[in-house]
């Protein structure tokens, strides 16, 4: 009898679309439910779904800092991100500050103005975006992009009073109260410094609970870890 031809892999991306079929939508939607844990844990895993035994593989993507401002703690921040192996864009329309002289750890270097460059770049949800420019011109156009492209992090500097103004202006802009509760500002954690790389150290360290869905809580209170999210896996039969 000749042998059974292997069956091709089935692929749950990060937005839980599932590429192929299990012939049951409930296995099927049990399935997207496990390999998203999986993803979210950046581990392999063994399930039993019905008579089927399947093995879950995690593929990692490189994941993405897109700056906007091209200021002093931008120039901490895009080195932070590139020891922790993030890639990292820095966009700004003052070509006198996003020169590779004071980023030369960026990936890429953008002089334009923050919405009208997300196409070029691929903006899109597995993307982190700061925006660290003083100039409502700049930063509002910046974070309607972000927020309208879904990605996962959209972080933006200013004091209370600058935000709760901002997040008016935008409300009137059209932007949902779902959609502003996304929008983290003031950026960064409360690390008590103030200095340009401390506030870097700050955002960074936001950024990375967020995509570890971490509390950012003290280690000593919090029992066990999550390993990153990765934004495709591939179960095999």
């Amino acid at each position: 009898m000749p042998a059974r031809p292997p069956e091709p892999p089935l692929v749950v991306r990060d937005d839980g679309q599932l590429e192929g079929s299990l012939g049951n939508p409930a296995l099927a939607a049990a399935l997207v439910e496990t390999a998203r844990d999986a993803l979210e844990r950046g581990t392999a895993d063994t399930i039993e779904l019905a008579d089927r035994q399947l093995f879950i593989e995690v593929y990692p993507v490189r994941p993405r800092l897109v700056v906007v401002g091209a200021v002093q703690v931008a120039i901490s921040l895009v080195a932070f991100a590139r020891e922790l192996g993030w890639a990292t864009v820095v966009v700004d329309a003052r070509p006198a500050f996003a020169t590779r002289e004071r980023f030369p750890h960026a990936d890429r270097l953008i002089v334009g103005w923050p919405d009208e460059v997300a196409g070029e770049i691929g903006l899109g949800p597995n993307d982190a975006v700061a925006v660290l420019t003083h100039d409502v011109k700049f930063d509002e156009p910046a974070i309607l992009a972000a927020l309208n492209r879904g990605c996962r992090y959209v972080g933006a500097i200013g004091s209370r009073k600058r935000q709760a103004e901002r997040r008016a202006r935008l409300a009137g802009a059209g932007v949902g109260e779902s959609e502003l509760e996304r929008l983290r500002g003031p950026i960064g954690l409360d690390l008590g410094g103030r200095e340009p790389a401390e506030t870097a150290l700050a955002i960074i360290a936001e950024i990375v609970a967020t995509r570890h869905r971490a509390s950012a809580r003290p280690m000593r209170e919090v029992a066990g870890s999550r390993t990153a999210r990765t934004p495709e896996a591939v179960a095999a039969g």
